[in-house]
């Protein structure tokens, strides 16, 4: 079976175009990886806080 050129070329932009889909949803998911890091971080960050803070009260 022959492919013809206008297949061969529909098929590439095809292919082309869900790896960019790919790469796009790939992206997305990172953005929101590192989101969900930060947050973490953030309430890591509040937690000590929050400690140091009872502790000086607790010595007042």
């Amino acid at each position: 079976m022959t492919i013809s050129p206008a297949t061969s070329l529909y098929l590439h932009h095809e292919l082309v175009d869900e790896r960019i889909r790919d790469l796009h949803r790939e992206a997305e998911q990172e953005r929101l990886a590192s989101r969900i890091r930060s947050v973490r971080k953030a309430r890591r960050q509040v937690e000590r806080a929050s400690e140091r803070l009872r502790y000086a009260l607790s010595r007042v």
